[in-house]
């Protein structure tokens, strides 16, 4: 017999969040066949411009390549710390 307690489906998480995912967010893709082409440079400054409006941002993961320009961009915004995996 297994004493743990039973984890709730996804359907029953959802339906308990309800209303709180009504203010849910959004991902938008940058995409760009090479490095180099200002991916990065514009995501940043995208999201500059939409904590700017009162959107919360959040860096999940950036490399910026050591680009100076880029590592400025990083100023202002929240970044989520990086989980040490062994």
């Amino acid at each position: 017999m297994n004493d743990e307690p039973q984890r709730p489906s996804p359907d029953e998480l959802l339906r308990a969040i309800g209303s709180a995912a009504e203010g849910r967010g959004h991902l938008r893709v940058f995409i760009g066949m090479a490095a180099g082409v200002g991916k990065t440079y514009a995501m940043l400054q995208s999201a500059h411009r939409l904590q700017k409006k009162g959107t919360r941002v959040l860096v999940g993961v950036v490399e910026t390549h050591g680009r100076k320009d880029t590592e400025a961009l990083l100023k202002g915004l929240q970044i989520l710390p990086q989980a040490e995996i062994e």
